[in-house]
């Protein structure tokens, strides 16, 4: 390369060097955290992008990095990872076998660690958008990290709802899938709210969680509610993984 930029014309040449700098630079890192969402694992993970371990000691029914407000996060490459978890400490006999993801620079991601055991887990890529809300109003996200619900039916139902009054006719997420997030719901702002999850097709409700918007007297706030397992997973988890990822 640096023999045929000899021979350009100088403007040419530094038109040259600037097409090499843009292909060879990097395009910027991803930003990653973790949930841990297989219910039945035996021992904390240690998650693997690139084979790098960026992501340890991972306890079941927890986030890595610890979430703090604003939303926190891994930088990684961005490009085409892979992405591998082991059991703490080994690096041989991966629960989650090694599965290719596409990361853009500079967006921000949470990998879902999900399902049984015997039902090969997997690392389910969901893209995050933490741009604050519209004026007056916030945002309410869920991820279904249930394999009880994927193992009985396709996915979970979730009505959201100002604490002390009904919950809607209809969910406002329907039949959500494992690994899957809702879109963000665009809410007026009130200080308290109130979900009811069931699973999808199936009568009875798993649980129903309050929570308040807090620290803030004003809109604004994001919040990422992750519906999980009970250890071992033969039931739902009443307490959701809540992420306030902007305040």
């Amino acid at each position: 390369m640096f023999r045929l930029l000899k021979a350009l014309p100088l403007t040419l040449a530094i038109a040259a060097l600037s097409i090499v700098a843009i292909s060879c630079g990097s395009s910027g890192q991803a930003r990653v955290r973790v949930v841990n969402a297989i219910p039945d694992a035996s021992a904390n993970l240690d998650i693997n992008i690139n084979g790098t371990k960026d992501f340890t000691n991972v306890a079941f029914d927890s986030v890595y990095p610890t979430q703090t407000t604003p939303a926190s996060y891994v930088s990684v490459p961005s490009g085409s990872d892979t992405i591998e978890a082991f059991n703490t400490g080994t690096t041989t006999s991966p629960v989650v076998n090694s599965t290719t993801a596409s990361l853009s620079g500079s967006t921000q991601y949470t990998v879902l660690l999900g399902n049984y055991l015997n039902k090969s887990p997997q690392a389910y890529l969901i893209t995050d958008n933490n741009t604050a809300p519209t004026t007056g109003n916030v945002e309410i996200r869920v991820i279904d990290g249930s394999a009880l619900a994927n193992a009985e039916s396709t996915g979970i139902d979730v009505y959201i709802y100002q604490t002390g009054l009904q919950p809607p006719g209809t969910p406002q997420i329907s039949d959500l899938p494992l690994g899957s997030a809702s879109s963000y719901q665009n809410l007026t702002y009130e200080t308290n709210y109130s979900i009811d999850v069931y699973i999808h097709g199936i009568g009875a409700k798993q649980l129903t969680y309050s929570f308040p918007l807090g620290g803030s007297s004003t809109a604004g706030q994001i919040t990422t509610l992750v519906i999980v397992d009970n250890p071992g997973g033969a039931s739902i988890d009443q307490f959701p993984i809540v992420m306030v990822d902007l305040n």
